[in-house]
């Protein structure tokens, strides 16, 4: 699959979704769709509870939390705000995230409209001798700079609402820019607004503290004159669903945000860990295209999308999460998956992060819309379980799990945690055939000895460089049940790839490597190395 890349003003632009790249998921990358609960009214969000792998709460528009425990929706609401909650086009119970130490502080932080319409931020506890429910008494608004206790809206759109606690244990909250069309106050770049704003806010702090939060010292404007110090970055329109790429399963900590575009441009934009102050460029720019340009940007540079798609593929972004769990095979793994509300598309894209520079660069769209069908029927928000498999959260009232078509596979056996074992390892004369995602041949792999190897020949140049990935972790994937007892007797193999005309690139190495590296390490569990409308 080719990449399309535009130049902006002497920088590399963003992927561009075309109508060539809109291709369907490969072979070997086949997911699927499996209903886990239903009967939920406009549901926006699907949160796992940290405290307990079984749990996850589903936020409904109208200010209902409903819990599920197992699978189950239970009878009794997690919490209930429908009393103080205004659902109506783009207002409601918005977000929700749990502090990561919630078994013991039982604090959870909800984002919703309150009845004149405005951002109320809202800390709440878990009843003491109930573990699927909050206490509604508890509740304590957060007092912000202005001393009020909501962040006040103009409009009755653009409200953002996503709240996810960071790698670094504080607090991310995405606002939009305030509403109307084209940010006619020019909030998203005014350093005095928290509009248009990524906050990010220490609430570790004890019951009694007025604001209900701290400034973490890290914060890129902290001292900075004329700059509220919440503020973590900026120029954002309107971020319906973003997350970070979870470092405990080998992620990098990233913010990867979907930011929902004006009427040309839907954008994901990538902020490596720690890299605040970024700039994404609303209203001056849309997507990787000048926009509104009457009045300047507050600071330079503009921070171009690492992808974007125009009306003609969707017109509502819904961001999702980079894939690290397992059900969906090596082949998916670190794949950002992502949607757009309107058009009722899933996507999927491969993100190659530069080491040195730590940002990230977007390849391979997968469109999944068909063999995810009912599913993605105006998918409203993905969301992520303990254990790394991603959700689906349908706005008609459904939560599905994606899970990848095959069985899962038994017998191999895996290395034990810490064991100085690069690999798995393969009996002698043990072989597998495999598809090559980028051609219709099927490439042959062979284990071959002393000592143990795995070899992948093919019988000319596959022409895609990305698929190095995709071969490496299906070859990992097929050798597997071939294993049997011989990781046991420390035997270990290697692979070697011969026909590749990509292995004649001078980042080849590092980049079959890496490669390696993260399928061997998925597999063997070894350490890690939008709104209900149109916006």
């Amino acid at each position: 699959m080719r990449s399309l890349l535009a130049s902006h003003g002497g920088r590399i632009g963003p992927v561009v979704l075309a109508a060539a790249l809109a291709v369907p998921a490969a072979a070997g990358a086949q997911i699927r769709a499996e209903l886990v609960a239903a009967g939920f009214t406009q549901p926006l969000g699907f949160v796992q509870d940290p405290s307990d792998p079984t749990v996850q709460v589903v936020i409904q528009q109208d200010g209902r939390v409903r819990a599920l425990k197992s699978g189950v929706v239970q009878a009794a609401d997690y919490l209930d705000l429908r009393s103080v909650v205004r659902n109506a086009g783009e207002q409601g119970l918005l977000g929700l995230a749990f502090a990561p130490d919630y078994a013991t502080s039982r604090r959870v932080f909800v984002n919703f409209s309150n009845l004149s319409g405005h951002t109320v931020i809202a800390r709440f506890t878990r009843m003491p001798a109930d573990p699927l429910r909050a206490d509604p008494s508890s509740r304590f608004d957060f007092r912000w700079p202005d001393g009020q206790r909501i962040i006040t809206q103009p409009f009755s759109n653009h409200n953002g609402g996503h709240l996810a606690f960071g790698p670094d244990g504080f607090l991310y909250v995405g606002l939009g820019d305030g509403g109307s069309a084209n940010d006619p106050f020019h909030l998203a770049q005014n350093p005095q607004s928290l509009l248009g704003k990524m906050l990010r806010l220490n609430v570790s702090v004890p019951d009694s503290d007025p604001e209900g939060y701290d400034i973490p010292p890290t914060n890129p404007f902290v001292g900075r004159a004329g700059v509220l110090a919440e503020i973590w970055s900026l120029g954002l329109r309107n971020p319906w669903r973003w997350s970070f790429d979870n470092p405990a399963r080998g992620g990098t900590g990233a913010l990867v945000m979907g930011d929902v575009g004006q009427s040309s441009w839907e954008e994901i934009d990538y902020e490596p860990a720690g890299r605040g102050g970024r700039n994404y460029g609303w209203r001056n720019r849309e997507g990787a295209h000048d926009h509104v340009t009457s009045l300047p940007p507050f600071s330079l540079p503009l921070i171009d999308p690492i992808f974007e798609y125009s009306p003609a593929f969707g017109r509502s972004v819904t961001g999702g999460f980079v894939y690290r769990g397992t059900s969906l095979g090596l082949v998916v793994r670190g794949r950002y998956f992502f949607a757009d509300f309107v058009t009722s598309r899933v996507w999927s894209i491969r993100l190659s992060v530069n080491p040195a520079t730590g940002e990230a660069t977007a390849s391979d769209l997968r469109e999944h819309t068909a063999e995810l069908a009912p599913a993605v029927a105006n998918p409203a928000s993905f969301g992520e379980d303990a254990d790394g498999e991603l959700y689906i959260v349908n706005y008609a009232g459904s939560i599905y799990r994606l899970l990848g078509t095959a069985a899962p596979v038994t017998g191999g056996k895996r290395r034990p945690a810490g064991a100085p074992v690069v690999g798995f390892a393969v009996p002698r004369g043990g072989s597998a055939a495999l598809p090559d995602p980028s051609t219709t041949r099927t490439l042959t792999a062979a284990a071959v000895g002393p000592p143990a190897r795995a070899v992948v020949r093919s019988a000319g140049p596959v022409p895609v460089a990305d698929s190095v990935c995709t071969l490496v972790a299906a070859l990992v994937d097929a050798l597997e049940p071939l294993a049997g007892d011989a990781a046991a007797r420390g035997e270990v193999w290697t692979i070697r790839l011969t026909g590749f005309e990509w292995l004649h690139e001078a980042d080849a190495g590092p980049r079959l490597l890496r490669c390696a590296i993260d399928a061997l390490a998925g597999r063997s569990g070894g350490p890690p190395t939008p709104s209900p409308t149109a916006r």
